[in-house]
């Protein structure tokens, strides 16, 4: 089995912090996602991460104009500079302090920086399409530094021409800023709000400023003659000329204050997001109100608006909402939400295309695995969701809650059918599933007992008494013939429920039993304990086969308050979570740590150690604690300061003592751990739970840029030299070496019909995984059908018998293939079934006897009065036919 997962991308969070930002084309938004960045590909409704990840949280992103540079700052001021199109890390930065506003200027060259008071403007870092390929050795070069300010800046923004920029923040007042020292050396100052100014733009002719602060106070400033101006002042002359309040409009929301704002200069579109979960769209200067919607219970975080301003993207933080509004039709583009609570349990679906997660928030979601997105969210459950589990078709799904209900669900119909419950009120926390979906079994953490119920009827069956404390794990085995149940009481119990007796054989181990799960074929199980030992048991026997002691491997990480090492902290030291991989030779297994750990079962071997964050802003991920962060009141991070917040909000302390869940919990750092973790079907991923969301690992992972076998003779322009001069085998190969879609996609299409089975007849087998690729795709994404099956069938054709002997590293290519022919045959199927009545009704019309087609002939014919004509006659039939056309006396 290979082993070699990479990270693929993370679901279960749409967006945690930070502004929101979309491409330049309007079509691709992207998210901040705790210390990653998710782009939510809009028009083809899919979603990928990338695959770099900071050391805390993301607060700023900025995209050049281009959209091809990508620059995201954290909590700490640590920039990455990412090649949006290649997913490739370009150069790390440190800033030496905490962002709060970033912009790239209109022109590419500049972009600026707001860093607490001080503002900086930063060159462009040259790329070899810019700059004409003189690449800086120190990519960032700082222009220019700006002070004045005396609060943090909260927003900055350039005019058209990247000549002026301008800077809000929270000491009320605006200012402008030149970006050549000989063009203003001072700075004008837009001062008379009375609160903290939100957001400040140009408008379109730059002859206007629009400033919005957070009490709901728009002023319009223009550039107009002072106060202090005699009456026979000259309006030309600049000497007599200020920035000056112009207009005055108030949101008039007593109730709610402005979070934030954000302004379209095409359209003269203002959309201001408030504190109570409504926005507002209004047109300047006029200040009419065109929409206002409620989208949200708490505050909305940020707002961005497209290139066209016709979708407005908003991101509420606390319970991690990420809505894109089109405003003109009124509909939702994309409306996407995580969970609000840590998830607890996850499921992959039979099929492997669906994840399930379940979480504290009572929330059950059905997320997509191709395209990223949540499809269905279930909120039936009263109290938190603890374990789910798919019955063998798929389509049926079981969880257990806190509230004491069992209930299962129709994914198909996405509804609730059957809800279970027992006799007494319990806090069911386990759960297992009879292959067939007849049965379902729970366990609770409030008493010993097993209960049964039929899914039929929906009626308790019986109620399984061996275990002398709560059971924390169930397993069915696949072929349905044994249940096994994991207990406190340090015992796993066998249980043969459908016999005449149910008799149970109890399993005696050192610990408190964790987790249970069963090989695919149902002749062992894999049993973590509470001692941090993982340990395989033969089913039949009832004999332990072997064990790993897993305490020094998945123990890691010092929370902020430990007073021991991460060495020797007890609470890392065993796995919460254990899962069979597809073909049963191996184990996947995580805990309360920031470690999934991989094992060989046949020889209990460590095959590889995944860490599942490095992200600094969660407890737990520091192997060593800093001892200056350590002060008399105890470690600096858990240090309550919101006391001394400048805003009345944020003093305002809404926790409760003790609470670490819900509206009312402490504002605490939250711990990184793994409490599930799943196998794909195939075999080809997997998938775990953890503090940032649902992490999916994959062996099908294709990188933007992988080149290989290159020369100085290859470049694009030679490959599209090659392939004027009709040489389509060579050119296909110096673009997979390249590998450039979009070169590969114009040499693809260019080949010849006629050609295709020759160029693949001599295609080098090193290339046909990459091809074999590229074609699935273009299947999918392409009009051309029959050409894409044309080169489907070249390929299985000439290729088919290598194929077979080397299938073991084409089986991504090849399934992607598959589904995508399958996909094809589908359509066609369902377009031949939707005109098959038309076809049949044409067909059973009556046919009209085509007459033979007869040749004209002209010939001059005398009429009676001694006038000429001529008449047409059949060419074949005589010259004295009686036919023939006569004339009037």
């Amino acid at each position: 089995m290979k082993t070699d997962f990479q990270f693929s991308n993370l679901l279960g969070t749409v967006y945690s912090r930070g502004n929101l930002l979309f491409t330049p084309d309007g079509t691709c938004l992207l998210s901040p996602v705790g210390n990653r960045v998710t782009v939510f590909d809009l028009v083809n409704s899919k979603s990928y991460t990338l695959p770099f990840a900071h050391r805390t949280n993301i607060a700023r992103l900025a995209l050049n104009p281009r959209g091809n540079l990508l620059l995201s700052v954290d909590e700490n001021g640590r920039a990455i500079l990412t090649n949006v199109p290649r997913r490739v890390v370009l150069y790390h930065f440190s800033l030496r302090g905490e962002v709060t506003a970033l912009a790239f200027a209109p022109s590419g060259r500049h972009f600026a920086v707001g860093i607490g008071r001080q503002i900086e403007v930063w060159h462009t870092p040259s790329t070899p399409d810019v700059a004409e390929g003189d690449l800086e050795f120190a990519p960032f070069v700082r222009h220019r530094m700006y002070t004045g300010h005396y609060d943090a800046v909260q927003s900055i923004e350039w005019s058209s021409d990247s000549r002026f920029f301008l800077s809000a923040s929270k000491d009320l007042t605006a200012r402008i800023w030149s970006i050549d020292e000989e063009e203003g050396s001072a700075q004008t100052t837009l001062g008379g709000h009375r609160q903290a100014i939100v957001g400040a733009w140009f408008s379109k002719d730059q002859e206007t400023i629009y400033t919005v602060s957070k009490d709901g106070a728009l002023f319009m400033w223009k550039y107009m003659l002072r106060y202090d101006a005699p009456d026979d002042a000259d309006e030309d002359d600049d000497d007599n000329l200020q920035w000056g309040i112009a207009e005055r409009h108030f949101f008039n929301q007593n109730d709610a204050h402005v979070t934030c704002a954000g302004f379209h200069p095409e359209s003269k579109l203002l959309v201001t997001g408030f504190s109570n979960g409504t926005f507002f769209i209004h047109e300047l200067p006029e200040f009419a109100q065109i929409q206002s919607l409620s989208i949200s219970q708490n505050d909305i975080d940020y707002v961005a608006i497209n290139k066209t301003g016709e979708w407005l993207a908003f991101g509420a933080s606390k319970l991690g909402q990420l809505l894109v509004w089109e405003w003109q039709s009124e509909s939702y583009v994309l409306k996407q939400q995580g969970h609000f609570d840590s998830m607890n349990t996850i499921a992959y679906s039979p099929e492997g295309q669906r994840i399930i997660t379940a979480a504290d928030d009572g929330k059950i979601k059905v997320w997509d695995v191709n395209s990223g997105f949540c499809v269905v969210t279930f909120t039936e459950h009263m109290g938190g969701v603890t374990a789910c589990e798919f019955a063998k078709r798929g389509n049926v799904l079981f969880t257990a809650s806190l509230d004491g209900s069992v209930r299962a669900w129709d994914l198909i119909r996405y509804r609730n059918f059957r809800t279970f419950t027992a006799p007494s009120r319990l806090s069911f926390s386990s759960l297992a599933v009879d292959p067939s979906g007849e049965v379902v079994c729970a366990g609770s953490i409030d008493t010993s007992d097993i209960h049964i119920w039929s899914v039929q009827t929906g009626q308790l069956l019986d109620t399984l008494s061996g275990h002398e404390a709560p059971v924390s794990s169930l397993a069915f085995s696949p072929d349905a013939s044994t249940l096994v149940s994991g207990s406190w009481d340090k015992t796993v119990r066998v249980w043969n429920i459908f016999a005449r007796t149910q008799t149970s054989e109890p399993l005696q181990l050192v610990a408190d039993v964790l987790s249970i799960a069963f090989r695919p074929d149902s002749k062992q199980i894999a049993v973590t304990t509470l001692d941090g030992q993982l340990t395989f048991w033969n089913v039949s026997d009832a004999a332990q086969e072997s064990g790993v002691d897993a305490r020094r491997d998945v123990s890691g990480g010092r929370k902020m308050s430990d007073r021991r090492t991460a060495a020797n902290v007890a609470g890392t030291k065993s796995f919460t979570a254990v899962r069979y991989s597809a073909d049963g030779s191996c184990v996947l297994a995580g805990g309360n740590s920031k470690y999934i750990c991989l094992y060989d079962v046949q020889s209990g071997v460590l095959l590889k150690k995944f860490t599942v964050s490095v992200n600094l802003s969660l407890d737990g991920t520091q192997e060593f604690l800093n001892s200056k962060l350590l002060t008399e009141a105890g470690p600096q991070g858990l240090i309550d300061e919101t006391g001394e917040a400048s805003d009345i909000e944020g003093r305002r302390d809404t926790t409760l003592p003790g609470a670490q869940k819900g509206v009312g919990a402490r504002r605490t750092r939250p711990e990184v751990r793994v409490p599930a973790v799943a196998f794909s079907p195939t075999g080809r991923a997997f998938c775990a739970a953890s503090t940032e969301g649902l992490l999916i690992y994959s062996l099908d992972n294709t990188f933007q840029f992988d080149p290989f076998d290159l020369d100085i003779s290859v470049t694009p322009s030679t490959t599209l030299d090659t392939l004027a001069q009709q040489e389509y085998l060579k050119a296909l190969v110096m673009a997979f070496r390249l590998n450039e879609r979009n070169l590969i996609r114009r040499v693809y299409e260019a080949t010849p019909v006629e050609d295709i089975p020759l160029v693949v007849k001599d295609l080098p087998p090193v290339y046909l995984g990459r091809l074999l690729r590229f074609v699935a795709v273009q299947a999918d994404e392409s009009p051309h059908l029959e050409f894409n099956l044309v080169w489907i069938e070249s390929l299985l054709s000439k290729h088919g018998r290598w194929m077979k002997d080397n299938k073991t590293g084409l089986e991504a290519e090849l399934r992607s293939l598959e589904k995508a022919v399958r996909r094809i045959q589908a359509e066609l199927a369902r377009l031949a079934d939707e005109n098959i009545y038309r076809i049949e009704y044409l067909l059973a019309q009556p046919v009209e006897k085509a007459e033979k087609p007869r040749g004209l002939d002209f010939e001059v014919k005398a009429i009676g009065n001694g006038l000429v004509d001529e008449e047409m006659i059949d060419g074949e039939d005589d010259e004295d036919d009686e036919g023939g056309w006569e004339g009037f006396e």
